[in-house]
């Protein structure tokens, strides 16, 4: 009971970490199980279901974003029409891959190597990104234009492969897109909300077989923890890409790539 205790927080703090960080949460979670010799399909759902934590993380934390577009479109103004419509669109793309590869997407969720390649590549990707990206000022989510959505829903299917990380997929492509890195940052936030809620039902619907009350009791402490976690890391986040932008991350996914690579090869 106590290493399983020990296990639910340790893959919780491991979720609350990295989900908006653009180092991938799928990964390093993949990552843990393998290294502490965890049961991976044991796991596999938990990682998915305790995404929850981390969704209100981002709720609490912009309460008032959210709250000033629901007033907004109760009333029709174009910002908030604009904001929700950026969304929907960037959500979209996600839904259609997601159902249509939830299988091949869900075996991938079992090979540590895919992860290991996928971090290190998306850190050398990071780093071109910052070198030759262009961003202008886009005045908040709701000044993104309905092309800049679209591009970033579509880089956002990438994320699908464990390792790329979704966080980093949107920022990453907003900045390339003319989003200037305050607004992908939070644009990314946002479409969190729609996009790790729609595949945590997916999921939780699909395994609904596997879930019995002693697991929503783990999904509860895990989501739980992730959530105290998300809210200290989203604000740090802000701060420090604000202050030297994503280059950290970037060395990061690379050096973090390589020791996974490593170990995988030599285990």
């Amino acid at each position: 009971m106590t290493s399983v205790l020990v296990t639910i927080i340790l893959l919780g703090i491991v979720e609350g970490l990295t989900e908006y960080l653009p180092v991938s949460s799928t990964g390093h979670l993949i990552l843990a199980t393998e290294l502490l010799g965890f049961d991976a399909q044991r796991w596999a759902l938990f990682n998915i279901a305790i995404q929850p934590g981390a969704i209100l993380a981002i709720l609490v934390l912009y309460w008032r974003t959210f709250r000033d577009v629901l007033v907004g479109l109760s009333r029709r103004e174009p910002s908030s029409i604009a904001f929700v419509r950026n969304l929907l669109v960037a959500f979209l793309p996600a839904v259609v891959i997601g159902l249509l590869f939830n299988d091949p997407i869900e075996a991938l969720l079992e090979n540590a190597l895919v992860v290991a390649w996928a971090l290190i590549i998306g850190g050398i990707a990071i780093l071109v990104v910052e070198r030759f990206a262009r961003p202008t000022e886009s005045g908040g989510v709701a000044g993104v234009t309905l092309r800049q959505s679209i591009g970033v829903g579509v880089v956002q299917c990438l994320a699908m492969i464990p390792g790329v990380s979704r966080s980093g997929a949107t920022i990453l492509g907003a900045m390339s897109l003319g989003v200037d890195r305050k607004t992908a940052a939070e644009f990314s936030f946002f479409l969190a909300v729609p996009t790790l809620t729609g595949a945590t039902v997916l999921q939780l619907t699909k395994h609904r077989d596997q879930i019995n009350p002693t697991m929503l009791g783990e999904i509860g402490l895990g989501a739980f923890v992730s959530f105290i976690v998300a809210l200290v890391v989203v604000k740090a986040f802000v701060g420090i890409v604000t202050r030297y932008g994503f280059a950290p991350f970037a060395w990061y996914r690379i050096v973090a790539g390589t020791a996974a690579l490593i170990w995988l090869t030599l285990r």
